[in-house]
This record gives C-alpha cells, sequence and structure tokens, in this order.
C-alpha cells in the first residue's frame, strides 16, 4: 500500500504517528502474505523477521511518554473484521510447532507455564493493531496511537514477544541441530503445572531435520 492511500498528504513523513502506522502496516501486510502459503519454505524466517521489526515498534511506544486520546470515549468502529481464516490458515502451515509453552509474567513467582499458539498469537496481535490503523485511517492519529500504545502495555506487546521467543528458540533448535520437543498432543486448555514429568511423557521427540526443509530453516 502507497504511502499516498495509507497517510493523510499533509502528514510529515518523520511524524511518529507515521513511522508507527508504517511498521504496523508492514506488519500487517506481511503476515498476511505469509498466511497465504504460497512459500512455506520461508514461513519461520519471514514471520521471526517480522515479528522482530514489530517489537521494535512497540518498544518506541513503550518508551514513550503516556499518549491521551483527544476524546473521553473512544469512537465506535463498528465490527471487527474476521481474523479465524487467518487463525486456520497459521495452525495449518505452522502444525507441526503451532503449540509452545509459555510464562505470562516472569515477575510472578512461582508462575506455571501454559501452553499457547503460535497461530493464536497471531490473529489476537493483528486484531489489535488493526483496531488502531481503522482509528488512523479515519485521521484519528493521537487516538490510533493511544491505543496501540494502551494495548502493547496490556495486550498484543507481551503476546507479540512470547511469539517472538518461540520463534528465535525454533530457529535456534534447527540451526544448532539439537533435538526439538514438541508439545505433541498438547491443547492450549491443558494444564502444564506438572512440569518436566508431564512434559516429558506427552511431548514427542520431533528432529529438528523433519521440520526444517518444510518451515524454511536449516541447520548449520
Amino acid at each position: 500500500m502507497s504511502d499516498a492511500t495509507l497517510h493523510a498528504v499533509q502528514q510529515d513523513p518523520d511524524d511518529f504517528a507515521v513511522q508507527i502506522a508504517d511498521q504496523i502496516e508492514s506488519f500487517i501486510v506481511a503476515v498476511t502474505e505469509v498466511a497465504k502459503g504460497d512459500e512455506p519454505d520461508s514461513a519461520i524466517p519471514f514471520l521471526l523477521l517480522e515479528f522482530s521489526q514489530l517489537m521494535l515498534a512497540g518498544g518506541r511506544l513503550g518508551a514513550h511518554e503516556d499518549i491521551l486520546p483527544d476524546e473521553r470515549y473512544e469512537p465506535d468502529l463498528g465490527p471487527e473484521p474476521d481474523v479465524d481464516e487467518l487463525r486456520e490458515r497459521f495452525a495449518a502451515l505452522l502444525e507441526p510447532i503451532d503449540v509452545y509453552s509459555e510464562v505470562f509474567d516472569p515477575y510472578e513467582p512461582r508462575k506455571a507455564p501454559v501452553p499457547s499458539r503460535i497461530s493464536d498469537d497471531i490473529a489476537g496481535v493483528v486484531t489489535d493493531l488493526r483496531h488502531g490503523m481503522a482509528h488512523y485511517r479515519a485521521g484519528r492519529f493521537t487516538e490510533a496511537l493511544w491505543w496501540w500504545q494502551f494495548s502493547y502495555l496490556t495486550s498484543w506487546g507481551g503476546v507479540a514477544s512470547a511469539t517472538l521467543r518461540a520463534l528465535q528458540s525454533l530457529v535456534s533448535h534447527v540451526r544448532l541441530n539439537q533435538p526439538l520437543p514438541a508439545l505433541d498432543g498438547l491443547d492450549t486448555d491443558e494444564d502444564l503445572s506438572a512440569e518436566d514429568d508431564a512434559l516429558a511423557e506427552e511431548a514427542g521427540q520431533v528432529m529438528a531435520e523433519e521440520i526444517a526443509g518444510p518451515l524454511g530453516v536449516r541447520g548449520i
């Protein structure tokens, strides 16, 4: 999408809102293209790159002073766009490694890991980002920045960082030729509090070379 259609003509390209919107729009477009499955061999590298770049935008929002919306109440944006197809496409594309374990808050003591899905994470992040983009396209730039900053701190920031960690871990396992313990058969409603013993029984030993080719990463 060209700058002419994404940004108002009078917007300074160095403006913070323009820069953040560019990064977010790039992420949405890129992951939507990856979900089509036209280049499955590049799926994991592309996602690793896109989530890394998105976290830069998130870091800039998190480091920025508090952004306050122009209006007391958020304008109604109507129904949210459906992301079920996006979620399902990624679930099929990432099926061998879609489920991973994550600790929601590393500062909560003795917090047990929970299973998450990369496909769910992507759909949730895209939903949050599109919400702010709707404000941006309507010319409510401050409202868009407020939403992206608020939801970064409360929602998509944590989800995106967890997804990035899972993708980085996957690439590390494959590139270093290390066995990858996949959560084979686990679902996101299962309790991982038993940790090592339960995971050892339920996790299948999926060797890195079995998933490296289809998902676009190679060992060293």
